[in-house]
């Protein structure tokens, strides 16, 4: 970290006044507007948590935030914005009533961004609540790919409320959500049947899906050769909308990660999965720890990057196919 003023107060606390690095935009856009950004320390208030960030995921949604898409509902209107909602690292510092994790802990969290408030910096104040311990074992870099997707595919799973032997099926099983919620949905008891393409079978029967079917637009008459009856639940996380509804039977209900609501037909339900409810469950994402400590979980880093070349791993990523997650590293 670059500083304005150093050093740290009593009891070890930070010094305001530093300047940080941070990859952001200051005018909405494509790759190219991601760059290096100056960004203030922020204060720690009670409750709350200093990282000293290693490694911030590069996830879809970011892509999202730094084409303005999010502008409309994001409460700062001026730049810098910074993308990024997980990451790892070590804590420097908590604020009073924080006692599940302590300085010098390898942690990883969940960031909600706002304004210059986003995982790709190399200093961040999170909630107590929406950090916990990295898994034991994993690095910083492997341990940043958990908190935001796996934390949505928990969601999505409580969401849809299925109970042990019905059927769920994954669009997008190969990706990050897709491979958590198959995951996930195998540990409690679920059938599982998941999409993929011919090169991604492997991985989607290794991560535990019970019957692979191509991907396609017409995966959802696959899904009804093996289930005629329809599929009692669905985790869109290719994001296939209206095309994936009529795999599932009349009364089931449908995980999406973009905000699709359905068609109102057949009594299906459609619930859209928004990770910000759950941004401060601390025991589903120390839960989600656990798990990858079990065995439950598979972390998976596709490519890592530095910050300064947060660009090219957005192309990387809308290019499309990546397997994995990328990382931006500090």
């Amino acid at each position: 970290m670059s500083a304005v003023s150093t050093g740290r107060g009593a009891a070890g606390s930070v010094v305001l006044g530093r300047v940080m690095r941070a990859a952001g935009v200051t005018e909405f856009g494509g790759p190219e507007a991601l760059h290096i950004v100056d960004v203030p320390d922020e204060p720690l208030g009670s409750s709350q948590v200093r990282l000293r960030v290693e490694a911030a995921t590069v996830n879809p949604t970011d892509t999202y935030s730094r084409a303005g898409a999010y502008a409309d509902r994001d409460p700062v209107k001026q730049p810098p914005w910074v993308p990024g909602m997980d990451v790892a690292g070590v804590v420097e510092e908590v604020g009073e009533g924080v006692g599940h994790v302590a300085v010098g802990d390898p942690v990883m969290g969940i960031v909600v961004p706002t304004g210059a408030h986003g995982g790709y910096r190399e200093g961040l104040v999170l909630p107590g609540d929406s950090v916990v311990r990295a898994p034991k074992g994993a690095d910083a870099v492997a341990a940043s790919t958990l908190p935001m997707n796996a934390l949505t595919a928990r969601l999505a799973l409580d969401q849809m409320a299925l109970h042990p032997g019905q059927v769920l099926a994954v669009t997008g099983a190969a990706g990050a959500f897709g491979g958590y919620v198959v995951q996930l949905a195998k540990a409690d008891g679920l059938t599982v049947v998941a999409d993929a393409s011919e090169a991604d079978e492997p991985l989607v029967r290794e991560l535990g899906a019970d019957v692979v079917l191509r991907r396609g637009d017409d995966v959802a008459r696959r899904i009804r050769e093996h289930f005629p009856e329809g599929i009692d639940g669905l985790a869109d996380g290719a994001v296939q909308d209206a095309l994936v509804l009529p795999a599932v039977r009349d009364g089931g209900v449908v995980a999406t990660v973009r905000g699709y609501r359905g068609d109102g037909q057949r009594g299906l339900r459609v619930l859209p999965t928004l990770v910000r409810r759950v941004a401060e469950d601390r025991a589903a994402l120390d839960r989600l720890r656990q798990q990858v400590e079990d065995g439950v979980l598979t972390l998976r880093v596709a490519r890592t990057f530095p910050a300064e070349q947060a660009a090219e791993a957005h192309r990387l990523l809308e290019r499309g196919g990546v397997r994995g997650r990328l990382v931006l590293v500090f």
